[in-house]
């Protein structure tokens, strides 16, 4: 089965009997053809406001776009859904979470009508052995996908769905429960992290939002160190982020902006290429530096 046959398919989905099996969902991705692998991707996606500014983040992220293949479905881990558990989105058509307040009615206005991929939800359940994977039918897709993807596919046309972030496990657990994705990459699914490696908005130099590249010395300081770890695949050091010192504590004085980056480092084998962009400071205590593996 060719990629737009697959997805032609999922459109037949909702006419499907509600009882149908995990496993005949399952089947029907394992019809589709093995491709060549997908790359990996970790967004450092930033102010909710750049899901409709033009800038240079918006630009990077429109160009790594351009040189991926288009996938058959992306799997976002986004820093923004935390839960007590492991949960993967399976509706047919996620809603568009505005997860923010205090930004302009254009920002509200904004949707991102791309379909939701029941079939791909199911096989991620079936192929993770760490955790039970929960099928979730409320969540959607909040403001850490949908403001980076709609870049990258403007049209809406490729299926997303995202998976949940366990708030209550270690650094360690996620990276190892992120390596059980790695078939998803050979068949079409482009997954991508969203969060922010350096993230700390109680910090933020409000009489700096307009000055370009700008970050405290601790900022730069973490985002440099965890740059040289991660192109000398020292994902030890990362995934113990709580023992680097005074700039990580600074950097990540919580995990969810920066879980996202372990999810896409652990995908990483062996001989594959790290390219790094939008490797920039803002507001002096995030980075929106950006990632592509493979």
């Amino acid at each position: 089965m060719d990629r737009k046959l697959f997805i032609k398919s999922m459109a037949l989905l909702p006419f499907i009997g509600k009882n149908m099996k995990l496993q005949e969902l399952h089947n029907i991705t394992n019809t589709l053809a093995a491709t060549s692998k997908m790359p990996v991707l970790f967004l450092g996606h930033g102010s909710p406001m750049n899901a409709i500014e033009d800038n240079e983040f918006v630009q990077g992220w429109k160009a790594i776009g351009k040189t991926i293949s288009k996938p058959a479905a992306i799997l976002c881990v986004s820093a923004h859904w935390e839960t007590k558990g492991t949960f993967v989105t399976a509706m047919e058509k996620p809603k568009t979470i505005h997860d923010f307040g205090g930004f302009p009615q254009e920002l509200f206005a904004v949707k991102y009508p791309a379909p939701g991929s029941p079939a791909f939800a199911a096989e991620t359940k079936q192929i993770i052995t760490k955790t039970e994977v929960g099928l979730d039918q409320q969540w959607g897709l909040d403001h850490g996908c949908w403001s980076v993807v709609k870049h990258l596919y403007p049209q809406a046309d490729v299926p997303v769905f995202q998976m949940s972030l366990d708030y209550g496990k270690p650094a360690q657990y996620h990276y190892e429960l992120a390596k059980e994705l790695a078939l998803l990459r050979t068949k079409g699914v482009l997954i991508m992290g969203s969060g922010n490696i350096v993230h700390n908005l109680r910090m933020i130099a409000w009489d700096k939002i307009s000055t370009q590249n700008y970050g405290y010395d601790w900022a730069i300081e973490a985002n440099e160190k965890m740059k040289q770890f991660i192109l000398n695949n020292n994902h030890k050091d990362l995934i113990a982020y709580t023992s680097q010192g005074k700039a990580f504590d600074l950097a990540i004085p919580s995990p969810d902006h920066y879980l996202p980056l372990l999810y896409t480092l652990a995908l990483k084998e062996e001989n594959e290429k790290v390219k790094i962009f939008n490797d920039k400071a803002v507001m002096g205590s995030l980075t929106m530096t950006s990632l592509m593996i493979g």
